[in-house]
């Protein structure tokens, strides 16, 4: 049974629908708690919903289920990494490997990790980087006021992606506030001024009246009188800073591209790139106009460029993943699938975009159905059909299960197949995966009577006599004088007639077995139903009429089941 939803749950995952997935690995877990695979496979579909949290716990129930399988490391590895712990998933990516050190999917989840961490060490030398940056300005007097100016934001998103650009803004009488927050410094402080500065000292929120000069102490007012105080004009919003030189350029290529001239965008991005060699995004935007003239080659070289800048001047994260991105999309438009599936997962692991997971789970389907298609092979699928009767005529039901799915796999159109795999599960007892290939047959080939035939004899052997009954009365409309479905609907009276020959205390039991279904209790406990019942025990032929009803219909075959009723 386990085994059942496990199968389903990968379809749903390999269809891309990983909600579905998970719902349907729950109920295996449930089935079966110590199926380690099940717990892995639901980790991988968390991830899919960017579920980390839950996708780390099934990794790690997967770890403390089997210990020596190194793919349980490599889930844990994955969530870990999501979830910005690089040093634990180093740590999990390394026992991993102790146990299969030829894997290659834990040898890039370790490379991917240690670059990770390697880059989150180096941001941590920047002091305008980090999640606590935004909350230390906010919580300041100082500088809580910067927050609403746009200029400011901007200047600070540089300084982010840039460090090695405070240059460029020692004049602004801001930046010393800010420095003296983030630094927790005073270098309005005597002795204490910053270099270029030109002003030191505290500012108000009046950025125009802040780029003059500084504030002087206070005159107490008993020393002189005062003259009354000047109307100053109306502040007037924040001028934009100066652009540097790069940025200009850069500005003017996004211009260019926009209105798709790629030649001037070029000119303009490598003219930035000329003046400051330090920011990758000029490097990216660039790889952007190859892509859209088709210079695939080209723009994979300059996405490789700009990462190794970003790298080396603790670029965002976010620019990093993007180039990567640009990458897979190259490939994916080179209709290299593979190869695009690795770019995306770099650039997944860098930050994740819905975007980009969409564009891997494309790529990952298509993948799927070429293997799927170059599979196929009505010939091989014969042969493998043949081997199956055989090996079902000699009574190895699991041979010939084995055989009729690999039939299955090299020609999925075969009815006759599923219909052979559902008599061999139900000679072997499992039940629910025969109905789920009856189930099949019947949707591909509503005609195929031994579809129904299969599923009546199944649900016999679950002690189900109504719905088998249901499913020979659907043999039986397509032949009146099938055999098999005769002979079903025999069987399904004599089970449903049974309880009546029963004796008082026999009938007693049954009723308490059957009471302790929840579903039985709540069908007995509504009224429209035991008025039904009633009419049933003084008029049986209403019983038919009752039938006809859909909803009725199934309630009175789940009590004929539980044997609580019965057929006189």
């Amino acid at each position: 049974m386990a085994d059942e939803f496990k199968t389903k749950g990968n379809a749903a995952l390999q269809a891309g629908n990983p909600q579905q997935a998970i719902e349907f690995y729950t109920q295996g877990i449930a089935v079966d708690d110590s199926n380690h695979v099940l717990h892995s496979n639901r980790s991988a579909a968390y991830a899919k919903l960017e579920n980390y949290a839950d996708a780390l716990k099934d990794a790690e129930r997967t770890v403390a289920l089997k210990p020596a399988w190194a793919k349980g490391y490599s889930r844990v590895g994955a969530a870990l990494s999501f979830l910005d712990r690089h040093e634990e998933a180093i740590a999990a990516y390394e026992q991993g490997l102790k146990l299969e050190p030829s894997n290659a999917t834990l040898q890039s989840g370790l490379s991917e990790a240690q670059s990770r961490a390697k880059s989150s060490a180096g941001a941590g030398n920047n002091p305008f980087s980090g999640p606590e940056v935004m909350a230390k300005l906010a919580a300041d007097p100082r500088t809580r006021d910067f927050l609403s100016q746009p200029d400011f934001l901007q200047m600070l998103q540089m300084l982010q992606q840039n460090p090695n650009a405070l240059s460029q803004f020692l004049s602004d009488p801001r930046f010393q506030d800010t420095m003296s927050v983030l630094l927790g410094v005073d270098f309005g402080a005597a002795g204490m001024g910053m270099p270029g500065a030109g002003v030191s000292g505290t500012y108000s929120k009046d950025y125009n009246r802040a780029q003059g000069a500084p504030r002087t102490a206070p005159t107490p007012t008993a020393s002189k009188p005062t003259s009354a105080p000047r109307s100053e004009p109306q502040a007037k919003s924040a001028p934009e800073p100066e652009l540097s030189d790069a940025d200009k350029a850069k500005k003017l290529g996004n211009e260019a591209y926009k209105k798709k001239d790629f030649e001037a965008a070029l000119k303009h991005y490598n003219q930035a790139i000329e003046l400051d060699s330090t920011n990758m995004t000029y490097l990216s935007n660039k790889a952007a106009v190859y892509f859209e003239q088709g210079r695939f080659e080209e723009c994979v070289e300059t996405c490789h460029k700009a990462v190794e800048v970003g790298r080396d001047h603790q670029a965002d994260f976010k620019n990093i993943s993007k180039a990567f991105g640009r990458i897979g999309s190259v490939y994916f438009k080179k209709e290299e699938y593979e190869e695009s599936i690795k770019w995306f997962n770099k650039s997944l692991t860098e930050h994740r975009t819905s975007d980009i997971l969409k564009k891997c789970q494309q790529a990952e389907k298509v993948i799927a159905e070429r293997q799927r298609l170059a599979y196929l092979s009505p010939e091989i699928a014969l042969e493998e059909k043949n081997k199956g009767n055989e090996a079902f005529q000699k009574g190895d039901f699991p041979t010939a299960i084995a055989h009729y799915s690999e039939a299955i796999k090299r020609n999925p159109e075969d009815v006759k197949v599923y219909s052979n795999r559902a008599a061999c599960y139900t000679k072997l007892a499992e039940f629910r995966l025969g109905l789920s290939d009856c189930e099949t047959v019947i949707k591909m080939d509503p005609t195929f009577i031994k579809g129904y035939t299969r599923k009546g004899m199944i649900h016999l052997a679950l002690k189900e006599s109504s719905k088998a009954a249901a499913a020979f009365q659907e043999a039986l409309g397509l032949d009146a004088s099938n055999s098999d479905a005769l002979e079903g609907m025999k069987k399904c009276y004599e089970n449903q007639s049974a309880p009546a020959q029963m004796t008082e205390a026999e009938r007693e039991q049954v009723a308490q077995r059957a009471m302790a279904d929840p579903e039985v209790q709540s069908i007995m406990q509504d009224p429209a139903m035991r008025t039904i019942l009633q009419q049933m025990q003084e008029d049986p032929k209403a019983l038919q009429e009752h039938l006809k009803n859909p909803v009725i219909g199934e309630k009175i075959r789940k009590l004929l089941d539980s044997g609580l009723i019965a057929l006189r």
